[in-house]
């Protein structure tokens, strides 16, 4: 069996190799979501093969003895065994040491240095990085990670912070794109439409998961044995990730939002508040502030305006859960897995299995999306898209699940996507009736060339002939694949 390599992250390792190649200080923040990679890369452009003074402290979650004493244990692992430091300023004054000697430091979960007992450790780092920056003569760098958004933007660009404006660089690290996905299936698994979009709907761009499912030898398993090796098994990799993750920080507080909305993907301020009312009659909870919240701080909700709506003047949105882990596992998995001990496993995990599926449809829309834009980005395809516009169209309950744009040629693709390629082949003369409503609301495209299509995972060619003679272009997965990862190994950022 191949052992696992690194996957894609072509632009980002471009970016970082340029940093640490520069020969000067630098100051940089590499941020993203747990599991999304960000120890990796470093890891992978730090080797000691190719650096020799490199530095990796992980930060604890700690008081500030067991920070300082993590860090000297780390110290003395990478070769530093003098002058260690004793308490929070003694260990910022050894790292702006080590980067004047041309040290690279990275201090992975920087954002735990936000808690009241941990924050001085930032005003003493401020004076050793003030200092660097100050030199002409240093060539090492410092490298900050951090997993939690919110807190890191507390720490380096607030501006009551002692570390604010001090970043020399920043990477922001987001889920792989389809390619990355692609080129791992290929390496441990297949790359089969239903088994792609199953991933996913589940992982999506998060390659962690994937690893966790490669380690525990399900990578490649049919659907309901890989959830039970990695939800409901005792030993499960990915039982408490959501509540690792982020749902412990809520406390709760946003536990009947989150549900909501995982459930009924695309619903509405006012379905949400009926639910709401429903559930607490007699203590009703007042949504609007949650989802503010939930959107804005925590950004884990997604708030979709009405096609070319101004943001600041529309009254309505449809919302959905950001994370395609966090949806599926509030939606499928949660309930599932925390009855194990008291009902049957199989019918357990054939249950979480279900839901899925179900959820793969709202998944389905998203991975089309991005298959477009990735395609257009790399050349490839028989469209170039100028915009995607993402959002739900009229009170009339007009819905399309795919709008594209080619402003170069005057062409609208509007596409409808189905898990069920029977469904999708029912549906599509009610969804003529979506296009009609759209086209008379947008005049703009009355001179257009319009493009309808019609997706699904696979099609067979019964249903590709069905899909032709209703005048739509039939789509699968596997044609929006092709030549994707050939085209990803061929682009140079």
């Amino acid at each position: 069996m191949a052992e696992w390599g690194f996957y894609g992250r072509r632009r980002e390792r471009a970016e970082l190799a340029q940093v640490l190649n520069r020969g000067r200080w630098f100051f940089l923040q590499i941020s993203g979501r747990r599991r999304i990679g960000k120890t990796r890369l470093v890891q992978e452009l730090l080797q000691p093969e190719q650096r020799e003074r490199v530095l990796y402290i992980q930060i604890p979650d700690s008081d500030p003895a067991g920070v300082v004493s993590t860090a000297r244990d780390f110290m003395e692992n990478f070769g530093v065994g003098e002058r260690l430091p004793h308490d929070l300023r003694s260990l910022a004054v050894r790292i702006g040491e080590l980067c004047a000697e041309g040290w690279i430091v990275a201090l992975d979960e920087f954002q735990y240095f936000s808690r009241k007992s941990l924050y001085p450790f930032t005003s003493e780092l401020q004076s050793e990085v003030d200092r660097l920056a100050a030199s002409r003569d240093v060539s090492g760098g410092l490298i900050v990670l951090g997993s939690l958004h919110t807190e890191m933007q507390a720490l380096l660009e607030d501006r009551s912070a002692p570390l604010y404006q001090r970043l020399t660089d920043t990477i922001s690290l987001g889920h792989l794109d389809i390619a990355s996905v692609l080129e791992l299936l290929q390496a441990h698994a297949d790359t089969t439409p239903e088994r792609l979009l199953f991933l996913w709907n589940l992982f999506e761009g998060v390659p962690k998961f994937y690893r966790d499912c490669f380690e525990q030898g399900v990578i490649n398993a049919d659907r309901q044995r890989l959830l039970e090796r990695m939800f409901f098994s005792s030993s499960s990799p990915l039982r408490t990730e959501a509540d690792n993750w982020f749902l412990r920080e809520l406390r709760g507080r946003y536990d009947l939002v989150l549900k909501y909305v995982a459930r009924h993907p695309g619903c509405t301020h006012a379905e949400l508040q009926a639910h709401a009312d429903s559930v607490t009659p007699k203590n009703s909870t007042q949504v609007g502030g949650y989802l503010k919240t939930l959107e804005e701080r925590y950004e884990m909700v997604d708030k979709r305006l009405p096609v070319f709506a101004k943001p600041n003047k529309a009254r309505k949105g449809h919302y959905s859960i950001r994370d395609n882990f966090l949806r599926s596992w509030l939606d499928a998995l949660a309930v599932p897995t925390a009855a194990i001990n008291f009902r049957p496993l199989k019918g357990l995990v054939e249950q979480a299995d279900q839901r899925l599926m179900t959820a793969e449809g709202h998944g389905l829309e998203r991975l089309v999306g991005q298959l477009y834009e990735e395609r257009s980005r790399l050349g490839i395809g028989d469209f170039e898209l100028s915009s995607r516009i993402e959002g739900w169209w009229d009170s009339k309950d007009t819905e399309i699940d795919l709008v594209a744009l080619d402003e170069s040629t005057q062409r609208v693709r509007l596409g409808s996507c189905k898990r069920s390629e029977d469904a999708l082949v029912k549906d599509l003369s009610r969804f003529d009736g979506h296009i009609a409503r759209f086209l008379k609301a947008f005049p703009k495209f009355k001179n257009w060339e319009v493009e309808k299509v019609a997706i699904a995972p696979s099609l067979s060619s019964e249903h590709r002939r069905a899909i032709e003679a209703a005048g739509y272009l039939p789509q699968s997965l596997g044609d929006l694949t092709d030549g994707l990862l050939r085209a990803a190994n061929q682009y140079s950022p």
